[in-house]
């Protein structure tokens, strides 16, 4: 068996520990935490799995690294604080371990990363013999394994298109809801997220990817940004009230520009709520969340994947999906050389020993 560490137990974190917990090779060595009020309790409780594991959460970083456990899946956030989670995967990579991550998207196309964020991840897989595979929440396998994949299927392939189309209103991250994505603010508001050029920051790393797996040079990318505003007050079971004239949707693109034409895009259509923007596009089946493979070419093919986990809840289905990916990816990393990896490195792996398991 892997010991293998979560640290965080947010929306990516609670689906970690079940996985982890699922894993046939794979056993909970401990669970670390932020927040004082979640210090000891136990690691089936803060996943949601409604019995115990018999690991009590700690938030004690130095005494679960001196432990060297033999992975480690990083599931708190980057996303404001990426030089502090960076230093928390050095140090965790230092320690020897392999760690498998969503929260650093600057290494989602690890050859093309900047050298802040890639030399100290070298240098700690030198020192200490760990790795890092850091692969997107978005999830990673909807903008690379998965268009890959299915480009794979044509005889010709004119544009790939990936989605993501979400539904906020069942989602539980207010603070990013609202102020990173801007929803419920008023238009004239510009959230952080939609800022020119940080979708590209984002996303751009999975646009390289896919071009340097179809063997395509870039040349450039380009954003589109479109919003809407609510028609009339909606009020979500999580977030509360979200008023009329706020922002309810919002639909961008970052495009991979090949030849001139935008032939790799990455396309997110957000919602708080159904009813905003009924003309963009919507899961199959009016869910809350799914993500599309659209390749243009011959044969023209069209993929849509929709989890649910939590209940009924897609966003935590496509949370799920993507710390999945990750963690089903421990027992190769730890069986591979130490090193700094990519999801065109890591392959995809079957379910092997869980078919079946409870």
């Amino acid at each position: 068996m892997i010991p293998t560490v979560v640290w965080g137990t947010g929306n990516v974190g609670r689906a970690a520990v079940r996985a982890v917990e699922a894993h046939p090779d794979l056993s909970l060595a401990a669970v670390l935490v932020h927040s004082p009020a979640k210090v000891g309790r136990d690691a089936g409780e803060l996943a949601g799995l409604g019995r115990q594991l018999g690991v009590a959460a700690t938030d004690d970083v130095a005494a679960v690294l001196a432990a060297r456990p033999r992975a480690v899946v990083y599931a708190a956030s980057g996303d404001l604080r990426p030089d502090e989670a960076l230093a928390d995967i050095v140090g965790a990579v230092r320690a020897g371990a392999v760690v498998v991550t969503p929260a650093l998207y600057a290494l989602y196309d690890q050859r093309g990363a900047p050298p802040e964020f890639r030399d100290p991840v070298l240098a700690a897989v030198a020192d200490g013999g760990g790795s890092l595979f850091v692969s997107g929440v978005d999830p990673g396998w909807g903008n690379d394994v998965l268009p890959l994949l299915v480009s794979g299927l044509g005889s010709t392939v004119d544009a790939i298109r990936c989605q993501e189309i979400f539904d906020y209103s069942t989602y539980d991250q207010e603070d990013a809801v609202r102020n990173l994505i801007g929803m419920g603010h008023p238009m004239e508001y510009e959230p952080m997220m939609l800022a020119p050029s940080v979708p590209t920051m984002v996303w751009g790393g999975q646009i390289r990817l896919m071009a340097r797996a179809l063997g395509v040079e870039l040349d450039e990318m380009r954003e589109t940004l479109d919003r809407r505003a609510l028609d009339a007050t909606v009020r979500t079971r999580t977030m509360g009230e979200f008023a009329a004239g706020t922002q309810g949707a919002v639909r961008f693109e970052v495009q991979g520009i090949v030849g001139g034409e935008p032939r790799i895009v990455i396309e997110h259509v957000t919602r708080i709520h159904p009813s905003c923007a009924p003309d963009w596009p919507t899961p199959p089946d009016g869910g809350d969340g799914a993500h599309r493979v659209i390749v243009e070419g011959r044969p023209r093919i069209e993929v849509t994947v929709e989890a649910t986990d939590e209940g009924e809840n897609r966003s935590a289905g496509g949370n799920a999906t993507a710390v999945g990916r990750l963690v089903n990816a421990v027992d190769w990393l730890v069986d591979a050389e130490p090193g700094l990896y990519d999801a065109l490195d890591v392959p995809l792996r079957p379910a092997a020993g869980r078919l079946g398991r409870k």
